[in-house]
């Protein structure tokens, strides 16, 4: 992707892209303004996992599998998803969940004295009242936990009937439909289908899908809008993603198979195009996203991949006008602006630095969790003799790694230099004085 996959100390790859990250932002914003979520306090990170999955890790950030995208026919599926998340994130679900864990602990802590207890008095009667030693002892301690483990399991499922709920109303509330998002739990109940006779209830986390379907279609047919049909430009930025994400994720036979020749819609295009460039046909590739520029001459995005792919080939300075131009089409994209600083830099032009510094610093303000911006940063400072300020980003580098050491090393050598007081130095302090939360007590 246009930024790259960044898994810092982690198995995890996250894919970070400006066109697909401003898509879910679109998808989101009249779901969050329904939900009553802060739209800028709330993350939505793409996971590079081929499994249809989203959920929520920390009360503001919602995790949604590439799988999602790329298995979801139209923008309501997507949106339907965004519905059932927030309607989590609006439950504050995640903390209640926390509290329900603390208090199941508890419970089985004191299941398991029971059970310690009835131990002890089979030993002193010899086992005879449980009818085989050992046996009632084992159930005397399992079953209380079994109970708890139910009883969890029981919260969480109308924690999911409960988003399930608040996502039609959000819907609703925003003109929606949730014909999507019946859809798509209509999909996980097919492929679920098969097991349900030999489910026991009662030891899952989620509805039984038929009941949930069966509950989540009566209220979506409720709505006015169930039938209302996304926007056609809506649609067309939908089609462009999911191949977008088959360029980049599939192999170039699993793109042949789904984008055939004989398909030359601006998607199926789209996705050759990235298919050809990843594939090292670079003159096939650039003809392809010249023509799909010519077509859409203001889609940032477009230029933004021939940017990439020229800055990726070493043609530098041609990609330096093609990123200006993105740039200028799409100015809140830190991850454009992003390349840009970095694709000035790498041309090796001292005249160019400034410029490439702004960039950087812009992109790096707007992406403050971007290490590549951080690290690009501390290169054109140095290039441009700022040795404080490259000390600094080096510094904010590594602390956006992870790497704490090396980050207090640096921001203590960028403090000794930076002037007292200013705004560069209290950055470099703030990560002097960090204690990262391995040695927090």
């Amino acid at each position: 992707m246009p930024a790259g996959a960044q898994a810092p100390k982690s198995s995890v790859s996250l894919i970070r892209d400006a066109e697909i990250e401003q898509l879910l932002r679109d998808y989101a914003a009249p779901i969050f303004k329904a939900a009553g979520i802060n739209a800028g306090g709330t993350r939505i990170i793409l996971i590079n996992d081929r499994a249809f999955n989203a959920f929520v890790a920390d009360g503001k950030s919602i995790f949604v599998n590439v799988g999602v995208l790329m298995d979801t026919a139209t923008p309501n599926e997507v949106i339907g998803v965004l519905a059932h998340e927030s309607g989590h994130l609006a439950g504050g679900h995640l903390a209640r969940l926390r509290q329900e864990m603390q208090n199941a602990q508890i419970l089985s802590i004191a299941g398991l004295l029971v059970g310690v207890g009835g131990v002890v008095a089979g030993a002193r009667s010899g086992g005879s009242s449980m009818g085989n030693t050992g046996v009632g002892a084992m159930g005397a301690i399992t079953g209380p936990q079994e109970l708890v483990r139910r009883s969890l399991l029981a919260y969480q499922r109308s924690e999911e009937q409960a988003a399930d709920r608040a996502a039609v109303r959000f819907l609703a509330a925003a003109g929606l439909s949730a014909k999507g998002m019946l859809t798509v739990f209509r999909r996980f109940a097919e492929n679920s289908a098969f097991l349900s006779k030999a489910i026991d209830p009662y030891t899952l986390s989620h509805p039984m899908p038929a009941e949930r379907i069966a509950q989540l279609e009566t209220l979506a047919k409720q709505s006015s809008n169930f039938d209302k049909p996304d926007p056609p430009a809506l649609q067309a930025r939908h089609d462009l993603m999911r191949a977008k994400l088959m360029g980049f994720v599939e192999r170039e036979g699993g793109v042949a198979r789904r984008y055939g020749m004989a398909d030359q819609s601006m998607a199926a295009r789209y996705a050759r195009a990235i298919s050809d460039y990843r594939s090292g046909r670079m003159a096939q590739a650039l003809a392809a996203m010249d023509r799909l520029i010519g077509e859409q001459p203001r889609n940032a995005y477009f230029l933004e991949l021939k940017g990439q792919a020229l800055l990726e080939a070493g043609r530098v300075r041609e990609a330096v006008p093609v990123l200006r131009q993105a740039v200028s089409l799409a100015p809140q994209a830190g991850l454009i602006r992003q390349m840009l600083g970095h694709a000035l830099q790498q041309t090796g032009d001292k005249a160019l630095l400034d410029e490439a510094i702004r960039e950087l610093s812009n992109a790096a303000a707007r992406e403050p969790d971007s290490a590549e911006a951080h690290q690009h940063l501390s290169n054109a400072y140095a290039a441009k003799g700022n040795i404080a300020m490259a000390e600094l980003s080096a510094a904010q580098y590594a602390f956006t790694t992870g790497n704490w050491t090396v980050a207090h090393t640096q921001a203590s050598r960028a403090l000794a230099k930076l002037p007292q007081g200013s705004p560069a130095a209290l950055r470099a302090r703030d990560i002097v004085e960090y204690v990262p939360p391995d040695k927090q007590r």
